[in-house]
Protein backbone atom coordinates (compact mmCIF):
# COMPACT_ATOMS: atom_id res chain seq x y z
CA UNK A 1 0.00 0.00 0.00
CA UNK A 2 0.83 3.26 -0.88
CA UNK A 3 1.73 5.94 2.28
CA UNK A 4 -0.05 8.55 2.94
CA UNK A 5 3.25 10.75 2.79
CA UNK A 6 3.44 9.49 -1.01
CA UNK A 7 0.09 10.54 -1.71
CA UNK A 8 0.13 13.77 -0.31
CA UNK A 9 3.72 14.79 -2.36
CA UNK A 10 1.83 13.35 -5.15
CA UNK A 11 -0.80 15.14 -4.95
CA UNK A 12 1.34 18.41 -4.46
CA UNK A 13 3.25 18.10 -7.68
CA UNK A 14 -0.12 17.17 -9.96
CA UNK A 15 -1.16 20.47 -8.59
CA UNK A 16 2.12 22.12 -9.52
CA UNK A 17 2.42 20.88 -12.60
CA UNK A 18 -1.31 21.51 -13.37
CA UNK A 19 -0.85 25.04 -12.21
CA UNK A 20 2.22 24.73 -14.42
CA UNK A 21 0.50 23.89 -17.71
CA UNK A 22 -2.12 26.74 -17.04
CA UNK A 23 0.37 29.25 -17.27
CA UNK A 24 1.93 28.05 -20.43
CA UNK A 25 -1.48 27.88 -21.77
CA UNK A 26 -2.48 31.35 -20.62
CA UNK A 27 1.40 32.58 -21.80
CA UNK A 28 1.03 30.43 -25.43
CA UNK A 29 -2.63 32.71 -25.36
CA UNK A 30 -1.32 35.80 -24.58
CA UNK A 31 1.68 35.05 -27.15
CA UNK A 32 -0.74 33.98 -30.12
CA UNK A 33 -3.02 37.08 -29.67
CA UNK A 34 -0.16 39.44 -29.10
CA UNK A 35 1.63 38.03 -32.12
CA UNK A 36 -0.99 36.43 -34.15
CA UNK A 37 -4.30 37.85 -34.00
CA UNK A 38 -2.96 41.46 -33.73
CA UNK A 39 -1.29 40.96 -36.45
CA UNK A 40 -3.85 39.18 -38.33
CA UNK A 41 -6.28 42.69 -37.78
CA UNK A 42 -3.08 44.58 -38.75
CA UNK A 43 -3.05 42.27 -42.32
CA UNK A 44 -6.67 42.90 -42.55
CA UNK A 45 -6.30 46.61 -42.44
CA UNK A 46 -3.51 45.82 -44.88
CA UNK A 47 -5.57 44.46 -47.38
CA UNK A 48 -8.68 46.72 -47.10
CA UNK A 49 -5.77 49.42 -47.50
CA UNK A 50 -4.38 47.65 -50.80
CA UNK A 51 -7.72 46.85 -52.31
CA UNK A 52 -8.96 50.47 -51.76
CA UNK A 53 -6.04 51.94 -53.85
CA UNK A 54 -6.05 49.16 -56.43
CA UNK A 55 -9.95 50.10 -57.18
CA UNK A 56 -8.77 53.59 -57.16
CA UNK A 57 -5.92 52.86 -59.58
CA UNK A 58 -8.42 50.93 -62.07
CA UNK A 59 -10.76 53.82 -62.11
CA UNK A 60 -8.35 56.10 -62.77
CA UNK A 61 -6.97 54.12 -65.33
CA UNK A 62 -10.72 53.55 -66.83
CA UNK A 63 -11.54 57.13 -66.51
CA UNK A 64 -8.52 57.95 -68.57
CA UNK A 65 -9.57 55.21 -70.96
CA UNK A 66 -12.99 56.90 -71.46
CA UNK A 67 -11.62 59.90 -71.77
CA UNK A 68 -9.02 59.17 -74.34
CA UNK A 69 -11.39 57.41 -76.15
CA UNK A 70 -13.49 60.27 -76.28
CA UNK A 71 -11.04 62.68 -76.99
CA UNK A 72 -9.78 60.33 -80.03
CA UNK A 73 -11.24 61.41 -82.83
CA UNK A 74 -9.73 65.23 -82.19
CA UNK A 75 -6.10 63.96 -82.29
CA UNK A 76 -6.31 60.64 -83.91
CA UNK A 77 -7.11 59.57 -87.74
CA UNK A 78 -7.85 56.44 -89.69
CA UNK A 79 -5.13 56.66 -92.48
CA UNK A 80 -4.88 53.97 -94.92
CA UNK A 81 -2.12 51.16 -94.54
CA UNK A 82 0.08 49.29 -96.97
CA UNK A 83 -0.29 45.75 -97.58
CA UNK A 84 -3.58 43.60 -97.75
CA UNK A 85 -5.50 41.69 -100.80
CA UNK A 86 -8.09 43.45 -102.57
CA UNK A 87 -10.47 40.43 -103.99
CA UNK A 88 -12.59 41.96 -106.44
CA UNK A 89 -16.00 39.83 -108.09
CA UNK A 90 -17.09 40.25 -111.16
CA UNK A 91 -20.13 38.71 -113.63
CA UNK A 92 -17.98 36.67 -116.84
CA UNK A 93 -15.51 34.21 -117.69
CA UNK A 94 -11.72 34.75 -118.07
CA UNK A 95 -10.37 33.65 -121.20
CA UNK A 96 -7.34 35.63 -122.64
CA UNK A 97 -4.86 38.54 -121.17
CA UNK A 98 -2.84 39.63 -123.96
CA UNK A 99 -4.19 43.12 -124.67
CA UNK A 100 -4.18 42.33 -128.57
CA UNK A 101 -7.31 39.76 -127.98
CA UNK A 102 -8.96 41.04 -124.29
CA UNK A 103 -12.22 42.27 -125.19
CA UNK A 104 -14.64 41.36 -122.30
CA UNK A 105 -14.57 42.97 -118.66
CA UNK A 106 -12.94 39.95 -117.07
CA UNK A 107 -10.20 39.56 -119.65
CA UNK A 108 -9.74 43.54 -119.86
CA UNK A 109 -9.22 43.90 -116.24
CA UNK A 110 -6.50 41.20 -115.76
CA UNK A 111 -5.07 42.89 -118.70
CA UNK A 112 -5.42 46.01 -117.41
CA UNK A 113 -3.71 45.43 -114.61
CA UNK A 114 -0.70 43.23 -116.20
CA UNK A 115 0.22 45.36 -119.02
CA UNK A 116 0.26 49.23 -119.78
CA UNK A 117 -0.33 51.30 -122.63
CA UNK A 118 1.32 54.63 -123.64
CA UNK A 119 -1.27 56.38 -122.55
CA UNK A 120 -3.87 56.01 -119.65
CA UNK A 121 -6.90 58.14 -118.16
CA UNK A 122 -7.38 59.96 -114.93
CA UNK A 123 -9.85 59.85 -112.39
CA UNK A 124 -11.73 62.22 -115.10
CA UNK A 125 -11.04 60.38 -118.59
CA UNK A 126 -8.60 62.99 -119.37
CA UNK A 127 -5.11 61.20 -121.37
CA UNK A 128 -2.48 61.10 -119.58
CA UNK A 129 1.23 59.60 -120.08
CA UNK A 130 1.83 55.98 -118.60
CA UNK A 131 4.70 54.04 -120.66
CA UNK A 132 4.94 57.52 -122.61
CA UNK A 133 6.57 60.34 -121.52
CA UNK A 134 4.67 62.70 -124.02
CA UNK A 135 3.67 63.11 -127.53
CA UNK A 136 4.61 65.82 -130.31
CA UNK A 137 2.02 65.67 -133.51
CA UNK A 138 3.34 67.60 -136.57
CA UNK A 139 0.76 70.65 -137.59
CA UNK A 140 -1.32 68.61 -139.86
CA UNK A 141 -1.69 66.37 -137.17
CA UNK A 142 -0.43 62.90 -139.52
CA UNK A 143 2.59 62.43 -137.80
CA UNK A 144 2.74 61.19 -134.08
CA UNK A 145 6.25 60.84 -132.22
CA UNK A 146 5.93 59.52 -129.13
CA UNK A 147 8.60 59.73 -126.64
CA UNK A 148 8.81 56.82 -124.29
CA UNK A 149 9.85 57.04 -120.60
CA UNK A 150 13.31 55.53 -119.95
CA UNK A 151 13.96 52.84 -117.50
CA UNK A 152 11.07 50.89 -117.32
CA UNK A 153 11.52 47.02 -116.51
CA UNK A 154 9.05 44.21 -118.08
CA UNK A 155 8.46 42.02 -115.28
CA UNK A 156 10.98 39.66 -115.58
CA UNK A 157 13.15 41.86 -115.80
CA UNK A 158 13.78 42.78 -119.32
CA UNK A 159 14.36 46.80 -120.34
CA UNK A 160 10.79 47.94 -122.05
CA UNK A 161 11.78 50.07 -125.62
CA UNK A 162 10.58 50.88 -128.60
CA UNK A 163 10.97 47.36 -130.20
CA UNK A 164 7.84 46.63 -127.89
CA UNK A 165 5.87 48.88 -129.09
CA UNK A 166 6.34 48.59 -132.87
CA UNK A 167 6.08 45.04 -132.37
CA UNK A 168 2.38 45.21 -130.56
CA UNK A 169 1.20 47.85 -133.42
CA UNK A 170 2.55 45.79 -136.78
CA UNK A 171 1.09 42.81 -135.01
CA UNK A 172 -2.45 44.54 -134.44
CA UNK A 173 -1.81 45.14 -138.16
CA UNK A 174 -1.45 42.05 -139.07
CA UNK A 175 -4.88 39.90 -140.64
CA UNK A 176 -2.85 36.22 -139.33
CA UNK A 177 -3.04 37.94 -135.61
CA UNK A 178 -6.66 38.06 -135.92
CA UNK A 179 -6.66 41.02 -133.53
CA UNK A 180 -10.10 43.00 -132.81
CA UNK A 181 -7.94 46.07 -133.02
CA UNK A 182 -7.18 45.21 -136.53
CA UNK A 183 -9.15 48.02 -138.48
CA UNK A 184 -8.21 50.79 -136.11
CA UNK A 185 -4.81 50.49 -137.39
CA UNK A 186 -4.91 49.67 -141.14
CA UNK A 187 -2.82 52.86 -143.61
CA UNK A 188 -0.90 53.46 -140.31
CA UNK A 189 2.51 53.27 -140.19
CA UNK A 190 5.00 52.42 -137.37
CA UNK A 191 8.87 52.75 -136.80
CA UNK A 192 11.21 53.08 -134.46
CA UNK A 193 13.25 56.50 -134.47
CA UNK A 194 15.50 55.08 -131.63
CA UNK A 195 15.11 53.19 -128.35
CA UNK A 196 12.75 55.63 -126.87
CA UNK A 197 11.37 57.08 -129.59
CA UNK A 198 8.03 56.05 -132.03
CA UNK A 199 6.96 57.65 -135.38
CA UNK A 200 3.53 56.64 -136.31
CA UNK A 201 2.57 58.28 -139.68
CA UNK A 202 -0.88 57.97 -140.79
CA UNK A 203 -2.89 58.04 -143.88
CA UNK A 204 -4.71 61.42 -143.11
CA UNK A 205 -4.58 63.51 -140.54
CA UNK A 206 -6.61 62.54 -137.17
CA UNK A 207 -6.94 64.27 -134.05
CA UNK A 208 -8.42 61.82 -131.64
CA UNK A 209 -5.31 59.59 -132.66
CA UNK A 210 -3.69 59.87 -129.28
CA UNK A 211 -6.77 58.34 -127.72
CA UNK A 212 -5.80 55.34 -129.77
CA UNK A 213 -2.85 54.22 -127.31
CA UNK A 214 -4.01 53.26 -124.54
CA UNK A 215 -3.85 49.82 -125.14
CA UNK A 216 -1.51 47.14 -123.59
CA UNK A 217 1.92 46.39 -125.48
CA UNK A 218 3.24 43.09 -125.51
CA UNK A 219 6.86 42.07 -125.00
CA UNK A 220 8.77 41.79 -127.93
CA UNK A 221 11.64 39.22 -126.73
CA UNK A 222 8.91 37.14 -125.42
CA UNK A 223 6.70 36.78 -128.42
CA UNK A 224 8.75 37.86 -131.49
CA UNK A 225 9.71 34.38 -132.84
CA UNK A 226 6.02 33.09 -131.93
CA UNK A 227 3.85 32.41 -135.44
CA UNK A 228 1.58 35.39 -135.82
CA UNK A 229 -0.83 32.55 -136.71
CA UNK A 230 -0.51 30.82 -133.14
CA UNK A 231 -0.97 34.23 -131.26
CA UNK A 232 -4.27 34.15 -129.41
CA UNK A 233 -4.23 30.44 -128.12
CA UNK A 234 -0.44 30.55 -126.63
CA UNK A 235 0.15 30.09 -122.50
CA UNK A 236 1.42 33.37 -122.38
CA UNK A 237 -2.28 34.48 -122.55
CA UNK A 238 -3.51 32.60 -119.73
CA UNK A 239 -1.54 31.34 -117.36
CA UNK A 240 1.91 33.13 -117.84
CA UNK A 241 1.30 36.39 -119.40
CA UNK A 242 4.67 39.07 -118.73
CA UNK A 243 3.49 43.11 -118.68
CA UNK A 244 4.86 46.59 -117.43
CA UNK A 245 1.65 47.12 -115.62
CA UNK A 246 0.92 47.51 -111.98
CA UNK A 247 0.23 43.81 -111.10
CA UNK A 248 2.42 40.84 -111.30
CA UNK A 249 0.61 37.81 -112.59
CA UNK A 250 0.37 34.79 -109.95
CA UNK A 251 -1.24 31.92 -110.75
CA UNK A 252 -5.49 31.00 -112.17
CA UNK A 253 -7.62 28.74 -110.46
CA UNK A 254 -10.40 26.71 -112.06
CA UNK A 255 -13.20 25.73 -110.45
CA UNK A 256 -16.33 23.88 -112.33
CA UNK A 257 -16.73 20.94 -114.05
CA UNK A 258 -18.37 22.81 -117.21
CA UNK A 259 -18.98 25.88 -118.67
CA UNK A 260 -22.62 26.36 -116.37
CA UNK A 261 -20.77 26.51 -113.03
CA UNK A 262 -17.01 27.53 -114.18
CA UNK A 263 -15.43 29.94 -112.23
CA UNK A 264 -11.88 31.15 -112.39
CA UNK A 265 -9.78 33.11 -109.39
CA UNK A 266 -6.86 34.99 -111.10
CA UNK A 267 -4.50 36.05 -108.20
CA UNK A 268 -2.20 39.04 -108.88
CA UNK A 269 1.18 40.05 -106.66
CA UNK A 270 2.27 43.95 -106.94
CA UNK A 271 5.03 45.08 -109.31
CA UNK A 272 7.53 46.55 -106.41
CA UNK A 273 9.03 48.45 -109.64
CA UNK A 274 6.10 49.73 -111.51
CA UNK A 275 6.87 52.92 -113.08
CA UNK A 276 4.13 54.93 -111.75
CA UNK A 277 4.74 54.24 -107.63
CA UNK A 278 4.76 50.88 -106.51
CA UNK A 279 1.25 49.98 -105.59
CA UNK A 280 -0.22 50.33 -102.21
CA UNK A 281 -1.83 46.56 -102.10
CA UNK A 282 0.02 44.05 -101.76
CA UNK A 283 -2.24 41.25 -104.37
CA UNK A 284 -5.75 41.69 -106.02
CA UNK A 285 -7.61 38.80 -107.16
CA UNK A 286 -10.26 38.95 -109.79
CA UNK A 287 -12.89 35.75 -109.00
CA UNK A 288 -15.36 35.56 -111.41
CA UNK A 289 -19.21 34.27 -111.16
CA UNK A 290 -21.35 33.29 -114.13
CA UNK A 291 -24.61 34.19 -111.82
CA UNK A 292 -25.46 37.43 -110.02
CA UNK A 293 -26.69 35.70 -106.71
CA UNK A 294 -23.55 33.66 -106.59
CA UNK A 295 -21.11 36.96 -106.38
CA UNK A 296 -23.45 39.05 -103.97
CA UNK A 297 -23.47 35.99 -101.75
CA UNK A 298 -20.06 35.98 -101.82
CA UNK A 299 -19.87 39.75 -101.15
CA UNK A 300 -22.52 39.26 -98.24
CA UNK A 301 -19.95 36.23 -96.50
CA UNK A 302 -17.21 38.59 -96.85
CA UNK A 303 -15.34 36.80 -99.49
CA UNK A 304 -15.02 40.10 -101.39
CA UNK A 305 -13.58 43.00 -101.15
CA UNK A 306 -15.68 44.95 -104.14
CA UNK A 307 -18.04 44.04 -106.89
CA UNK A 308 -18.23 44.98 -110.79
CA UNK A 309 -21.07 43.86 -113.32
CA UNK A 310 -24.43 44.43 -111.05
CA UNK A 311 -26.94 46.75 -112.64
CA UNK A 312 -28.58 47.80 -108.95
CA UNK A 313 -27.58 47.97 -105.45
CA UNK A 314 -29.24 44.82 -103.84
CA UNK A 315 -31.30 45.92 -100.77
CA UNK A 316 -29.74 44.04 -98.04
CA UNK A 317 -26.32 45.87 -99.72
CA UNK A 318 -28.15 49.05 -99.58
CA UNK A 319 -28.66 49.11 -96.00
CA UNK A 320 -25.08 47.87 -94.89
CA UNK A 321 -23.24 50.68 -93.64
CA UNK A 322 -19.95 48.64 -93.80
CA UNK A 323 -20.60 48.99 -97.55
CA UNK A 324 -20.17 51.95 -100.35
CA UNK A 325 -21.82 52.20 -103.74
CA UNK A 326 -20.01 54.16 -106.52
CA UNK A 327 -22.85 55.65 -109.38
CA UNK A 328 -19.98 57.47 -112.06
CA UNK A 329 -21.17 58.22 -115.51
CA UNK A 330 -19.67 56.71 -118.41
CA UNK A 331 -18.69 58.43 -121.83
CA UNK A 332 -20.76 56.78 -123.85
CA UNK A 333 -24.88 56.81 -124.53
CA UNK A 334 -27.70 54.28 -124.53
CA UNK A 335 -29.88 55.16 -127.72
CA UNK A 336 -32.41 53.70 -129.57
CA UNK A 337 -31.20 53.06 -133.08
CA UNK A 338 -33.29 53.07 -136.03
CA UNK A 339 -32.45 50.82 -139.04
CA UNK A 340 -33.06 53.00 -141.71
CA UNK A 341 -32.17 50.47 -144.29
CA UNK A 342 -36.03 48.67 -143.57
CA UNK A 343 -38.72 50.18 -145.61
CA UNK A 344 -40.80 51.60 -142.39
CA UNK A 345 -37.80 53.39 -141.31
CA UNK A 346 -36.35 54.63 -144.21
CA UNK A 347 -39.24 57.25 -143.59
CA UNK A 348 -37.61 60.41 -141.79
CA UNK A 349 -40.85 61.61 -141.17
CA UNK A 350 -41.68 58.16 -139.12
CA UNK A 351 -38.61 58.67 -137.53
CA UNK A 352 -39.08 61.79 -136.21
CA UNK A 353 -42.62 60.87 -135.16
CA UNK A 354 -40.83 58.38 -132.71
CA UNK A 355 -38.71 60.77 -131.52
CA UNK A 356 -41.48 63.13 -130.84
CA UNK A 357 -43.48 60.12 -129.36
CA UNK A 358 -40.79 58.97 -126.59
CA UNK A 359 -40.94 60.70 -122.84
CA UNK A 360 -37.66 59.93 -122.28
CA UNK A 361 -38.02 61.09 -118.63
CA UNK A 362 -40.37 58.84 -118.17
CA UNK A 363 -37.99 56.24 -119.04
CA UNK A 364 -35.08 57.02 -117.20
CA UNK A 365 -37.76 56.60 -114.27
CA UNK A 366 -37.50 53.15 -115.11
CA UNK A 367 -34.23 53.06 -114.05
CA UNK A 368 -33.82 53.50 -110.66
CA UNK A 369 -31.25 55.34 -110.52
CA UNK A 370 -30.22 58.75 -111.64
CA UNK A 371 -28.53 58.93 -114.83
CA UNK A 372 -26.95 61.85 -116.97
CA UNK A 373 -29.85 62.22 -119.84
CA UNK A 374 -28.41 62.63 -123.27
CA UNK A 375 -30.25 64.77 -126.08
CA UNK A 376 -27.82 64.18 -129.01
CA UNK A 377 -24.82 62.16 -130.51
CA UNK A 378 -21.88 64.31 -129.05
CA UNK A 379 -22.05 64.54 -124.76
CA UNK A 380 -22.16 67.26 -122.78
CA UNK A 381 -18.72 68.71 -122.30
CA UNK A 382 -17.47 67.45 -125.55
CA UNK A 383 -15.73 69.50 -127.63
CA UNK A 384 -18.33 70.48 -130.40
CA UNK A 385 -21.49 69.89 -128.22
CA UNK A 386 -23.79 72.49 -129.22
CA UNK A 387 -27.24 72.61 -126.35
CA UNK A 388 -29.14 74.57 -129.45
CA UNK A 389 -29.04 71.56 -131.45
CA UNK A 390 -30.60 69.02 -130.02
CA UNK A 391 -33.35 66.26 -131.11
CA UNK A 392 -36.35 67.51 -130.76
CA UNK A 393 -38.55 67.32 -127.23
CA UNK A 394 -41.36 65.28 -126.64
CA UNK A 395 -44.40 65.99 -127.90
CA UNK A 396 -47.33 63.28 -128.72
CA UNK A 397 -49.40 65.25 -130.59
CA UNK A 398 -46.78 66.57 -133.22
CA UNK A 399 -45.81 63.07 -133.23
CA UNK A 400 -49.06 61.78 -134.45
CA UNK A 401 -49.70 64.69 -136.81
CA UNK A 402 -46.29 63.56 -138.32
CA UNK A 403 -47.43 60.00 -138.18
CA UNK A 404 -50.90 60.83 -140.20
CA UNK A 405 -49.01 63.21 -142.98
CA UNK A 406 -46.84 60.36 -143.45
CA UNK A 407 -50.19 58.06 -144.43
CA UNK A 408 -49.76 55.95 -140.96
CA UNK A 409 -53.67 56.36 -140.10
CA UNK A 410 -55.50 55.34 -136.77
CA UNK A 411 -57.40 51.98 -137.49
CA UNK A 412 -60.71 50.54 -135.74
CA UNK A 413 -57.93 48.28 -133.11
CA UNK A 414 -55.99 51.39 -132.05
CA UNK A 415 -53.09 50.51 -134.16
CA UNK A 416 -51.67 52.35 -137.15
CA UNK A 417 -51.92 51.09 -140.75
CA UNK A 418 -50.92 51.91 -144.25
CA UNK A 419 -52.04 50.35 -147.34
CA UNK A 420 -53.35 47.17 -144.58
CA UNK A 421 -49.87 47.01 -143.46
CA UNK A 422 -49.64 47.76 -139.84
CA UNK A 423 -46.72 49.71 -138.29
CA UNK A 424 -45.02 46.81 -136.59
CA UNK A 425 -41.51 47.37 -135.65
CA UNK A 426 -39.03 44.25 -134.29
CA UNK A 427 -37.35 45.91 -130.86
CA UNK A 428 -33.98 44.01 -129.94
CA UNK A 429 -32.25 44.71 -126.76
CA UNK A 430 -29.72 43.30 -124.54
CA UNK A 431 -30.62 41.16 -121.49
CA UNK A 432 -29.62 43.76 -118.98
CA UNK A 433 -32.11 44.71 -116.23
CA UNK A 434 -32.30 48.58 -116.95
CA UNK A 435 -32.92 47.54 -120.84
CA UNK A 436 -36.11 45.74 -119.89
CA UNK A 437 -36.89 48.26 -118.14
CA UNK A 438 -37.20 50.76 -120.73
CA UNK A 439 -38.15 48.17 -123.34
CA UNK A 440 -41.32 47.83 -121.56
CA UNK A 441 -41.88 51.56 -121.11
CA UNK A 442 -41.40 51.96 -124.60
CA UNK A 443 -43.45 49.72 -125.72
CA UNK A 444 -46.09 51.21 -123.83
CA UNK A 445 -45.65 54.77 -124.95
CA UNK A 446 -45.54 54.08 -128.79
CA UNK A 447 -48.67 51.87 -128.23
CA UNK A 448 -50.63 55.06 -127.84
CA UNK A 449 -49.05 56.55 -130.99
CA UNK A 450 -51.00 53.50 -132.29
CA UNK A 451 -47.72 51.54 -133.11
CA UNK A 452 -46.85 47.76 -132.46
CA UNK A 453 -43.59 46.72 -131.00
CA UNK A 454 -42.50 43.14 -131.50
CA UNK A 455 -39.90 42.87 -128.19
CA UNK A 456 -36.90 40.65 -128.29
CA UNK A 457 -34.64 40.44 -125.41
CA UNK A 458 -31.24 38.85 -126.23
CA UNK A 459 -28.42 37.44 -124.43
CA UNK A 460 -25.25 39.05 -124.70
CA UNK A 461 -23.22 36.37 -126.46
CA UNK A 462 -26.08 36.78 -128.99
CA UNK A 463 -26.23 40.15 -129.24
CA UNK A 464 -22.34 40.21 -129.84
CA UNK A 465 -21.48 38.00 -132.38
CA UNK A 466 -25.08 37.72 -134.41
CA UNK A 467 -27.39 40.74 -133.94
CA UNK A 468 -24.70 43.71 -134.29
CA UNK A 469 -23.12 41.74 -136.89
CA UNK A 470 -26.74 41.32 -138.96
CA UNK A 471 -27.99 44.44 -138.34
CA UNK A 472 -30.95 42.05 -137.20
CA UNK A 473 -33.63 44.37 -135.62
CA UNK A 474 -35.90 47.59 -137.11
CA UNK A 475 -35.20 48.89 -133.93
CA UNK A 476 -32.11 48.59 -131.35
CA UNK A 477 -31.26 49.39 -127.60
CA UNK A 478 -28.25 49.59 -127.60
CA UNK A 479 -25.12 51.84 -125.60
CA UNK A 480 -22.22 52.69 -126.83
CA UNK A 481 -18.65 54.41 -126.11
CA UNK A 482 -17.82 57.49 -126.98
CA UNK A 483 -14.86 58.27 -124.80
CA UNK A 484 -13.83 62.01 -124.30
CA UNK A 485 -12.82 63.00 -127.71
CA UNK A 486 -15.89 63.63 -130.04
CA UNK A 487 -15.06 61.51 -132.60
CA UNK A 488 -17.94 59.46 -133.15
CA UNK A 489 -16.85 58.59 -137.05
CA UNK A 490 -17.26 55.07 -136.82
CA UNK A 491 -21.21 54.85 -135.58
CA UNK A 492 -22.84 57.87 -137.99
CA UNK A 493 -19.96 58.18 -141.08
CA UNK A 494 -21.68 55.76 -144.01
CA UNK A 495 -18.64 53.82 -144.68
CA UNK A 496 -19.44 52.31 -141.65
CA UNK A 497 -22.47 50.44 -142.81
CA UNK A 498 -20.56 48.22 -145.24
CA UNK A 499 -21.43 44.87 -144.98
CA UNK A 500 -18.12 43.56 -145.72
CA UNK A 501 -16.71 45.14 -142.49
CA UNK A 502 -16.10 43.19 -139.23
CA UNK A 503 -17.62 45.98 -137.05
CA UNK A 504 -20.40 47.87 -138.75
CA UNK A 505 -20.72 50.16 -135.69
CA UNK A 506 -23.12 52.45 -137.94
CA UNK A 507 -25.97 50.68 -136.31
CA UNK A 508 -28.66 52.72 -137.81
CA UNK A 509 -26.67 52.63 -141.06
CA UNK A 510 -27.41 56.28 -141.79
CA UNK A 511 -26.09 57.71 -144.80
CA UNK A 512 -25.44 61.55 -145.15
CA UNK A 513 -23.34 63.59 -147.49
CA UNK A 514 -23.42 66.72 -144.71
CA UNK A 515 -22.90 64.54 -141.74
CA UNK A 516 -20.01 62.58 -143.84
CA UNK A 517 -18.21 65.67 -145.02
CA UNK A 518 -18.73 67.24 -141.33
CA UNK A 519 -17.52 63.91 -139.51
CA UNK A 520 -14.05 63.68 -141.71
CA UNK A 521 -13.36 67.80 -141.35
CA UNK A 522 -13.92 67.47 -137.57
CA UNK A 523 -11.49 64.36 -137.09
CA UNK A 524 -9.18 66.22 -139.06
CA UNK A 525 -8.93 69.04 -136.96
CA UNK A 526 -6.49 69.61 -133.87
CA UNK A 527 -7.79 73.06 -132.90
CA UNK A 528 -10.48 72.57 -130.30
CA UNK A 529 -12.39 75.60 -131.11
CA UNK A 530 -12.34 74.73 -134.76
CA UNK A 531 -13.79 71.29 -134.72
CA UNK A 532 -16.49 72.27 -132.93
CA UNK A 533 -17.40 74.71 -135.97
CA UNK A 534 -16.53 71.32 -138.25
CA UNK A 535 -19.20 69.24 -136.10
CA UNK A 536 -21.98 71.77 -136.45
CA UNK A 537 -23.48 70.20 -139.84
CA UNK A 538 -23.30 66.66 -138.77
CA UNK A 539 -24.94 68.07 -135.21
CA UNK A 540 -27.69 69.84 -137.57
CA UNK A 541 -28.28 66.56 -140.02
CA UNK A 542 -28.39 64.16 -137.17
CA UNK A 543 -31.01 65.82 -135.73
CA UNK A 544 -33.08 66.48 -138.52
CA UNK A 545 -32.18 62.74 -140.26
CA UNK A 546 -33.29 61.29 -136.57
CA UNK A 547 -31.25 58.59 -137.34
CA UNK A 548 -31.51 57.14 -133.11
CA UNK A 549 -32.92 58.19 -130.22
CA UNK A 550 -30.21 59.54 -127.27
CA UNK A 551 -31.54 58.52 -123.96
CA UNK A 552 -29.19 58.96 -121.31
CA UNK A 553 -24.99 58.02 -120.48
CA UNK A 554 -25.02 54.64 -118.94
CA UNK A 555 -23.58 54.64 -115.47
CA UNK A 556 -20.81 52.30 -113.80
CA UNK A 557 -21.75 50.67 -110.17
CA UNK A 558 -19.10 49.49 -108.40
CA UNK A 559 -20.19 48.03 -104.83
CA UNK A 560 -17.01 47.90 -102.07
CA UNK A 561 -16.53 47.19 -98.80
CA UNK A 562 -15.43 50.70 -96.75
CA UNK A 563 -11.98 49.64 -95.96
CA UNK A 564 -11.17 50.33 -99.71
CA UNK A 565 -9.43 53.62 -99.82
CA UNK A 566 -8.51 55.60 -102.69
CA UNK A 567 -11.43 54.96 -105.23
CA UNK A 568 -12.01 58.40 -106.38
CA UNK A 569 -12.96 58.03 -109.89
CA UNK A 570 -15.28 60.77 -111.34
CA UNK A 571 -16.10 59.88 -115.04
CA UNK A 572 -14.70 57.13 -116.95
CA UNK A 573 -15.06 55.37 -120.67
CA UNK A 574 -15.90 52.20 -119.79
CA UNK A 575 -15.87 49.24 -117.08
CA UNK A 576 -12.23 48.86 -117.63
CA UNK A 577 -10.65 52.27 -116.57
CA UNK A 578 -11.91 52.09 -113.11
CA UNK A 579 -8.52 50.62 -112.55
CA UNK A 580 -6.74 53.73 -114.00
CA UNK A 581 -5.36 54.58 -110.53
CA UNK A 582 -5.43 51.17 -108.66
CA UNK A 583 -1.49 51.86 -107.83
CA UNK A 584 -3.20 54.40 -105.04
CA UNK A 585 -5.69 52.20 -103.33
CA UNK A 586 -5.38 50.36 -99.84
CA UNK A 587 -7.88 48.01 -98.22
CA UNK A 588 -5.98 48.14 -94.71
CA UNK A 589 -6.10 50.96 -92.73
CA UNK A 590 -4.69 52.34 -89.23
CA UNK A 591 -5.31 54.97 -86.18
CA UNK A 592 -2.49 57.28 -86.27
CA UNK A 593 -1.97 60.94 -84.39
CA UNK A 594 -2.62 63.84 -86.26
Amino acid sequence: MISKKIKLRFRRTFRRRKKDAILVAEGAEQHLERHFFRRLVRLGNVRRFVTGWILLLVLLITSVGLQARGLGIYYQKIAPLEGGTLREGAIGTFTNANPLYAVSTVDGSVSKLVFSGLFSHDVNNNLVPDLADKYVADEKGQTYTVILRKNILWHDGKPFTAADVVYTYKTIQNPDAKSPLFASWQGVDIKAVDDYTVQFNLPSPLAPFPYSLTNGIVPNHLLKDIPVTQLRSISFNTVSPVGTGPFVWKSVEVSGGNTQNRSEQIALKRNTNYHLGRPKIEQFILRTFKEEQAMISAYQNKELTAMIGLDKVPIDIERDTTSTSYNIPTDGVVMTFFNMSTPILSDASVRQALVYGTNRAELIKQLGFTALTANGPLLRGQVGYDPSIVQAPYNIEEAGKLLDAAGWRVSGDGLRKKAEQPLKLRFVSQNVAEYAAISQSLQKQWKLLGIELEVKIRPEEEMQNDTLIRHDYDVLLYGITIGRDPDVFAYWHSSQTDIRSKSRLNLSEYKSKNADKALEAGRTRLEPNLRALKYKPFLTAWRDDAPAIALYQPRFLYITRSELVGFNTIRIGSTIDRLNTIQNWTVLQNKVLK
